[in-house]
């Protein structure tokens, strides 16, 4: 399985959903920088089960276990040595028999009957396995001590549910500053509109008592990252953001700047206006999302990607019976997310965090 990305440091996911323990190995990361563990818990646990009706009631601490890679400093913090950084989360609260039979009916919507053909039955079905929402935990430990080490940098990366179903929330401005994008980062339920925030969480209730989902998208943006970072072709900000992005289970779109949109603008619109401010170049507007050619711009990058709505739903569906070679309904049970979006948020940053930093030490 493809699990690893990154250039100068190689993020590598093990394990699966329902494995004795999931986890990350963190390669390339530079000696001496320190790791706060109380920072890293906490945005840990935006993204954990749990946490109110939009979530699975799965319960997991989501506590990582540094197996290598740290030491441990006298106040407490953990400090990178060179070595590559391994931590694990250990899965405690697992329920393998809900997916006894989606070995041989496989959920509409999800990666089972595909897993099936590509590896023979072979596969781990439990709780999805390797294609489960669950290895987002690892990523958010190599991303959220990627995010302490830019934010040392002066590097702001922040995240918010752009919308649920049609539910809006307010948009980032384009030219964002990181005051603006730290407002909402932490928060319990991660939007800029509260009175869409209630509506989404209502949408997502009146999902969850029908036995259904559904999907939304999320808004990331990143300030600080300077100009010049990136290459043309196939090895742009896009392209490596985009590979990274799409490895987050459920993601099935992403767009930068205006996106789609800009296919509807005359260039006179579409074209951001140069301007100095002092020393600097600047653009008075940000349709391009802060990366042209492939390459930042040094205005704020800004993107969105759109999740589906999760596969696993109570509804009964058609699926078929491998074994039997015919067609059959499927009722599942086991304990899944109406919405994965909220929790997605984190995970969305987290991975932005490991692809600037990894493409900020190439030389």
């Amino acid at each position: 399985m493809s699990s690893i990305f990154g250039h100068n440091i190689k993020i590598s996911v093990f394990g699966q959903s329902h494995s004795d323990a999931i986890g990350v190995t963190v390669d390339g990361l530079p000696a001496g920088e320190v790791i706060d563990p109380v920072d890293l818990r906490a945005f840990m646990a935006r993204r954990a089960p749990g946490q109110g009706a939009y979530s699975t009631t799965r319960k997991e601490p989501d506590l990582p276990e540094f197996l290598s890679g740290v030491l441990e400093s006298e106040d407490g913090t953990l400090v990178t040595c060179g070595a590559p950084l391994t931590a694990s989360i250990r899965n405690t609260h697992t329920r393998s028999s809900d997916y006894a039979k989606l070995k041989d009916c496989p959920r509409p919507g999800h990666a089972d009957y595909t897993a099936e053909i590509r590896y023979g039955g072979h596969q781990d079905v439990r709780g999805g396995g390797h294609f489960s929402g669950r290895l987002t935990a690892p990523l958010c430990i190599a991303g959220g001590i990627c995010l302490q080490i830019l934010t040392r940098r002066g590097i702001t990366v922040g995240a918010h549910i752009y919308s649920v179903g049609e539910v809006s929330d307010t948009p980032y401005a384009p030219l964002i500053d990181s005051p603006a994008l730290l407002q909402k980062t932490a928060a319990g339920f991660p939007v800029l509109d509260e009175v869409a925030g209630k509506a989404m969480l209502s949408l997502i209730e009146e999902c969850r008592k029908e036995g259904d989902s559904i999907g939304g998208v999320i808004e990331c943006a990143a300030i600080g990252v300077p100009a010049g970072i990136g290459s043309p072709m196939f090895d742009g900000v896009e392209n490596r953001l985009a590979q990274a992005i799409f490895g987050i289970p459920a993601v099935k779109g992403v767009e930068f700047g205006a996106g789609f949109a800009a296919s509807r603008l005359r260039g006179s619109q579409n074209n951001d206006d140069y301007y100095m401010d002092g020393d600097r170049v600047k653009t008075r507007t940000n349709t391009a999302g802060g990366i042209l050619g492939g390459i930042t711009s040094g205005a704020p990058l800004l993107f969105r990607a759109a999740f589906k709505p999760t596969p696993s739903i109570y509804r009964q569906q058609q699926t078929v019976s491998l074994s039997g070679g015919c067609d059959t309904p499927l009722t599942i049970e086991g304990r899944h997310d109406p919405c994965i979006v909220p929790r997605a948020v984190p995970v969305v940053e987290a991975v932005t965090a490991t692809v600037l930093l990894d493409m900020m030490l190439e030389g």
